[in-house]
């Protein structure tokens, strides 16, 4: 069906369904909602628009029956399974781990490629650490130099796939043989962005808890403070910690001749519930 919407191009099912419904709406003659559940197997003539609506779920074998009830094929009916556990998923490490098989979807990579690459750079801790690496006067393009640079290493092979993808998204820019770092303009869908950002956080909160371990005491600081404050500046102390990062930033971006790439974390986070008015 050529007036069917591409499900590849799509991250929320919900969406999908609601363009397949308005496109069916104008395609199919007497096509509706009680005919939409109707041909999903569904006895409730408005389960469906609930769905749609967000007001309803979809069990696996619910999905299977929406799936085959708009005619998608076998592979568009697994990626729009997908689409339905992902955005079901309660549990964050769940989310990401659908996410993966998500972007590792060719039709998907092919529909929205930034997406699908974008989420793999955010994704993995030493795609940002590389980025910064060519930032180095020494910087070599070469694989086993790059992994043997990183703290911790990791393998060639990794540090292959992650140069091929920097350059890819422009972060990185070669110009007769020499990397250096590219200022891209990078858009990704929401969902993308959301899941991709907390993989990076969480992988980078882990590296920090390694290197009370791992590295010496005279080239790191890990420093904390536990204060007690009123509810209502929550948001001022959150705008104070962006103009610090934004200082530090400018500061780091400043230095000539950089030779070492450092990860700074800023946490702040509740440690007991709010007083009760």
């Amino acid at each position: 069906m050529k007036w069917r919407p591409d499900i590849f191009e799509y991250l929320a099912f919900r969406l999908f369904m609601r363009d397949y419904y308005t496109a069916a709406k104008k395609n199919l003659k007497r096509f509706s909602h009680r005919f939409f559940a109707q041909e999903a197997g569904f006895t409730s003539s408005n389960f469906l628009k609930m769905v749609m609506d967000g007001d309803r779920n979809l069990s696996p074998e619910s999905a299977v029956r929406v799936a085959a009830a708009m005619g998608l094929s076998a592979a568009e009916s697994r990626f729009f399974l997908l689409l339905v556990e992902f955005d079901q998923a309660a549990d964050p490490d769940e989310k990401a781990r659908v996410m993966e098989s998500i972007a590792a979807t060719r039709r998907f990579l092919e529909a929205k490629p930034i997406d699908g690459m974008l989420y793999e750079y955010l994704s993995n801790w030493y795609n940002l650490a590389i980025r910064e690496l060519a930032g180095r006067a020494d910087f070599q393009s070469d694989p086993k130099w790059i992994a043997a640079q990183l703290r911790p290493s990791v393998s060639a092979s990794k540090a292959k796939k992650s140069l091929e993808l920097l350059l890819e998204l422009g972060l990185l820019e070669e110009d007769e043989g020499t990397v250096s770092r590219g200022e891209p303009s990078l858009d990704a869908g929401h969902e993308v962005q959301v899941v991709g950002v907390r993989q990076f956080h969480r992988q980078m909160l882990e590296r920090a808890a390694a290197s009370i371990d791992d590295v010496p005491a005279a080239e790191r600081d890990i420093s904390a403070i536990t204060v007690c404050v009123r509810a209502d500046t929550v948001s001022e102390l959150k705008s104070k910690l962006r103009d610090f990062r934004e200082k530090f930033m400018a500061y780091c971006d400043e230095q000539s001749d950089p030779d070492v790439v450092y990860q700074m974390n800023v946490q702040l986070f509740p440690l007991s519930h709010m007083r009760k008015s």
